[in-house]
């Protein structure tokens, strides 16, 4: 196995984006995406790790799009 270094948040991102669940025998993402509300400096990193990772794990209205579409 490789290891990689990240960051408390970069982890919790790609940790989130690892989770899938079995539904009707296919595998699916168990998090369709994320909300936030940044700005408050508590959650800089977090913000960038999901601004790096949106593809994977879609970000505020992007999700909407996702999930009913």
């Amino acid at each position: 196995m490789k290891k990689i270094k990240l960051t408390c948040a970069h982890a919790i991102v790609k940790h989130l984006i690892s989770q899938k669940i079995l539904i009707n025998g296919k595998k699916k993402p168990l998090f369709a995406g994320v909300f936030g509300i940044f700005g408050h400096g508590n959650v800089a990193c977090l913000g960038q790790a999901l601004q790096e990772n949106q593809k994977e794990l879609p970000l505020g209205e992007d999700i909407m799009n996702k999930i009913w579409l």
